[in-house]
Protein backbone atom coordinates (compact mmCIF):
# COMPACT_ATOMS: atom_id res chain seq x y z
CA UNK A 1 0.00 0.00 0.00
CA UNK A 2 1.58 3.28 -1.14
CA UNK A 3 1.18 6.11 1.36
CA UNK A 4 1.68 9.87 1.16
CA UNK A 5 2.04 11.56 4.57
CA UNK A 6 1.10 15.24 4.93
CA UNK A 7 1.69 16.78 8.34
CA UNK A 8 3.15 20.13 9.30
CA UNK A 9 4.79 18.82 12.47
CA UNK A 10 8.24 17.35 11.67
CA UNK A 11 8.33 15.04 14.71
CA UNK A 12 4.92 13.56 13.93
CA UNK A 13 5.83 13.26 10.26
CA UNK A 14 9.01 11.36 11.07
CA UNK A 15 7.39 9.14 13.68
CA UNK A 16 4.53 8.08 11.41
CA UNK A 17 6.93 7.46 8.52
CA UNK A 18 9.10 5.17 10.67
CA UNK A 19 6.08 3.25 11.94
CA UNK A 20 4.71 2.67 8.44
CA UNK A 21 8.10 1.77 6.96
CA UNK A 22 8.47 -0.88 9.65
CA UNK A 23 4.96 -2.25 9.05
CA UNK A 24 4.33 -5.03 6.57
CA UNK A 25 2.56 -4.02 3.38
CA UNK A 26 3.27 -0.27 3.43
CA UNK A 27 5.51 1.94 1.31
CA UNK A 28 5.85 5.65 2.07
CA UNK A 29 6.18 7.20 -1.38
CA UNK A 30 6.14 10.88 -0.41
CA UNK A 31 5.80 13.29 2.48
CA UNK A 32 5.15 17.00 2.85
CA UNK A 33 4.65 19.67 5.48
CA UNK A 34 2.77 22.05 3.17
CA UNK A 35 -0.83 21.83 1.97
CA UNK A 36 -0.24 23.11 -1.59
CA UNK A 37 2.28 20.31 -2.21
CA UNK A 38 -0.23 17.51 -1.58
CA UNK A 39 -1.99 17.55 -4.97
CA UNK A 40 1.22 17.67 -7.08
CA UNK A 41 2.71 14.84 -5.01
CA UNK A 42 -0.41 12.71 -5.54
CA UNK A 43 -0.10 13.29 -9.27
CA UNK A 44 3.56 12.24 -9.30
CA UNK A 45 3.56 9.31 -6.85
CA UNK A 46 0.01 7.87 -7.24
CA UNK A 47 -0.45 6.84 -3.60
CA UNK A 48 -3.22 4.48 -2.54
CA UNK A 49 -3.88 6.53 0.57
CA UNK A 50 -3.01 9.99 1.88
CA UNK A 51 -2.53 10.39 5.63
CA UNK A 52 -3.56 14.03 6.05
CA UNK A 53 -3.23 16.48 8.93
CA UNK A 54 -6.07 19.02 9.01
CA UNK A 55 -3.83 21.90 10.09
CA UNK A 56 -1.63 22.45 7.07
CA UNK A 57 0.01 25.78 6.18
CA UNK A 58 -1.26 27.71 3.14
CA UNK A 59 -3.99 25.14 2.39
CA UNK A 60 -5.99 23.62 5.23
CA UNK A 61 -6.98 19.98 5.40
CA UNK A 62 -10.63 20.48 4.46
CA UNK A 63 -9.72 22.39 1.31
CA UNK A 64 -7.18 19.69 0.57
CA UNK A 65 -9.82 16.99 0.99
CA UNK A 66 -12.11 18.77 -1.47
CA UNK A 67 -9.36 19.07 -4.08
CA UNK A 68 -8.30 15.44 -3.70
CA UNK A 69 -11.90 14.29 -4.12
CA UNK A 70 -12.26 16.43 -7.23
CA UNK A 71 -8.98 15.60 -8.97
CA UNK A 72 -8.03 12.17 -7.58
CA UNK A 73 -11.26 10.45 -6.51
CA UNK A 74 -9.52 7.06 -6.56
CA UNK A 75 -7.13 8.14 -3.79
CA UNK A 76 -8.30 7.38 -0.26
CA UNK A 77 -7.67 9.89 2.52
CA UNK A 78 -7.31 9.13 6.22
CA UNK A 79 -7.23 12.22 8.42
CA UNK A 80 -4.69 12.43 11.25
CA UNK A 81 -5.63 15.23 13.65
CA UNK A 82 -5.30 16.42 17.24
CA UNK A 83 -9.02 17.24 17.33
CA UNK A 84 -11.53 14.82 18.82
CA UNK A 85 -14.40 17.28 18.33
CA UNK A 86 -17.42 15.43 16.86
CA UNK A 87 -18.17 18.34 14.54
CA UNK A 88 -14.65 18.29 13.10
CA UNK A 89 -14.78 14.53 12.66
CA UNK A 90 -18.15 14.69 10.89
CA UNK A 91 -16.88 17.50 8.65
CA UNK A 92 -13.84 15.43 7.67
CA UNK A 93 -16.06 12.57 6.52
CA UNK A 94 -18.38 15.00 4.75
CA UNK A 95 -15.39 16.37 2.83
CA UNK A 96 -14.41 12.88 1.65
CA UNK A 97 -12.18 11.25 4.28
CA UNK A 98 -12.59 7.48 4.66
CA UNK A 99 -11.03 7.37 8.13
CA UNK A 100 -10.10 9.62 11.02
CA UNK A 101 -7.22 9.03 13.44
CA UNK A 102 -6.86 11.17 16.54
CA UNK A 103 -3.20 11.89 17.30
CA UNK A 104 -3.60 10.48 20.80
CA UNK A 105 -3.61 7.04 19.16
CA UNK A 106 -0.73 4.73 20.05
CA UNK A 107 1.63 5.04 17.08
CA UNK A 108 2.04 1.26 17.07
CA UNK A 109 -1.65 1.07 16.09
CA UNK A 110 -1.44 3.46 13.13
CA UNK A 111 -0.80 0.85 10.43
CA UNK A 112 -3.66 -1.41 11.51
CA UNK A 113 -5.95 1.60 11.98
CA UNK A 114 -5.27 2.75 8.41
CA UNK A 115 -6.05 -0.72 7.05
CA UNK A 116 -9.17 -0.85 9.18
CA UNK A 117 -10.32 2.54 7.87
CA UNK A 118 -9.80 1.50 4.25
CA UNK A 119 -11.56 -1.83 4.82
CA UNK A 120 -14.45 -0.49 6.90
CA UNK A 121 -18.01 -0.36 5.61
CA UNK A 122 -18.90 2.38 8.12
CA UNK A 123 -17.02 5.55 8.94
CA UNK A 124 -15.37 5.70 12.34
CA UNK A 125 -12.81 7.68 14.28
CA UNK A 126 -9.90 5.84 15.91
CA UNK A 127 -8.03 7.12 18.94
CA UNK A 128 -10.93 8.84 20.69
CA UNK A 129 -10.69 8.70 24.47
CA UNK A 130 -13.21 6.57 26.32
CA UNK A 131 -15.77 8.78 28.09
CA UNK A 132 -14.92 9.44 31.76
CA UNK A 133 -18.39 8.34 32.82
CA UNK A 134 -18.13 4.91 31.23
CA UNK A 135 -17.57 1.66 33.06
CA UNK A 136 -14.73 0.89 30.68
CA UNK A 137 -12.93 4.04 31.76
CA UNK A 138 -13.43 3.27 35.44
CA UNK A 139 -11.62 -0.04 35.13
CA UNK A 140 -8.92 1.49 32.95
CA UNK A 141 -9.64 -0.14 29.58
CA UNK A 142 -7.83 1.42 26.64
CA UNK A 143 -9.69 2.03 23.38
CA UNK A 144 -8.14 -1.08 21.82
CA UNK A 145 -9.02 -3.22 24.85
CA UNK A 146 -12.59 -1.93 24.71
CA UNK A 147 -12.76 -2.86 21.01
CA UNK A 148 -11.47 -6.35 21.81
CA UNK A 149 -13.98 -6.74 24.64
CA UNK A 150 -16.98 -5.71 22.53
CA UNK A 151 -15.75 -8.05 19.79
CA UNK A 152 -15.63 -10.91 22.29
CA UNK A 153 -19.13 -9.97 23.42
CA UNK A 154 -20.24 -10.20 19.78
CA UNK A 155 -18.97 -13.76 19.73
CA UNK A 156 -15.88 -13.23 17.58
CA UNK A 157 -12.93 -15.59 17.89
CA UNK A 158 -9.38 -14.30 18.30
CA UNK A 159 -8.76 -15.10 14.63
CA UNK A 160 -11.86 -13.17 13.53
CA UNK A 161 -10.95 -10.23 15.76
CA UNK A 162 -7.43 -10.17 14.35
CA UNK A 163 -8.77 -10.14 10.81
CA UNK A 164 -11.29 -7.39 11.58
CA UNK A 165 -8.70 -5.20 13.32
CA UNK A 166 -5.76 -6.05 11.02
CA UNK A 167 -3.62 -7.38 13.88
CA UNK A 168 -2.22 -10.82 14.70
CA UNK A 169 -3.98 -13.36 16.91
CA UNK A 170 -1.10 -12.99 19.35
CA UNK A 171 -1.82 -9.26 19.62
CA UNK A 172 -5.49 -10.02 20.31
CA UNK A 173 -4.48 -12.51 23.03
CA UNK A 174 -2.19 -9.91 24.58
CA UNK A 175 -4.97 -7.33 24.80
CA UNK A 176 -7.46 -9.94 25.98
CA UNK A 177 -5.15 -10.94 28.85
CA UNK A 178 -5.11 -7.29 29.96
CA UNK A 179 -8.90 -7.14 29.67
CA UNK A 180 -9.31 -10.20 31.91
CA UNK A 181 -6.93 -8.72 34.48
CA UNK A 182 -8.64 -5.33 34.59
CA UNK A 183 -12.15 -6.80 34.74
CA UNK A 184 -11.02 -9.49 37.23
CA UNK A 185 -12.60 -12.25 35.15
CA UNK A 186 -11.25 -15.62 34.13
CA UNK A 187 -12.57 -16.29 30.62
CA UNK A 188 -14.44 -15.04 27.55
CA UNK A 189 -17.88 -15.90 28.93
CA UNK A 190 -17.31 -13.86 32.08
CA UNK A 191 -15.92 -10.98 30.02
CA UNK A 192 -18.99 -11.07 27.74
CA UNK A 193 -21.28 -11.10 30.76
CA UNK A 194 -19.44 -8.06 32.17
CA UNK A 195 -19.91 -6.26 28.84
CA UNK A 196 -23.65 -7.00 28.95
CA UNK A 197 -24.19 -5.96 32.56
CA UNK A 198 -22.35 -2.68 31.91
CA UNK A 199 -24.32 -1.81 28.79
CA UNK A 200 -21.72 -2.53 26.08
CA UNK A 201 -23.92 -5.12 24.36
CA UNK A 202 -27.70 -5.41 24.30
CA UNK A 203 -28.33 -9.16 24.63
CA UNK A 204 -26.89 -11.68 27.08
CA UNK A 205 -28.18 -15.10 26.04
CA UNK A 206 -27.14 -15.20 22.35
CA UNK A 207 -23.82 -13.56 23.16
CA UNK A 208 -22.95 -16.14 25.79
CA UNK A 209 -23.98 -18.97 23.45
CA UNK A 210 -21.63 -17.63 20.76
CA UNK A 211 -18.86 -17.13 23.30
CA UNK A 212 -19.15 -20.72 24.46
CA UNK A 213 -18.77 -21.93 20.88
CA UNK A 214 -15.44 -20.17 20.36
CA UNK A 215 -13.96 -20.27 23.87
Amino acid sequence: MKVLIADDHPLMLGAVRRVLEAAEGFEVVAETRKGPEVLPLIGRTKPDVVLLDLRMPDLDGFACLDRIAGRHPETKVVVLSVSSDPGVIEAAFTHGACGYLVKSIDLAEVASAIKQALDATTYQAVGLPVLDESAADRVGLTERELTILTGVARGLSNKALGKELWVTEQTVKFHLTNVYRKLRVANRTEAARWAFTHGLVSEAGPVEERIASVA
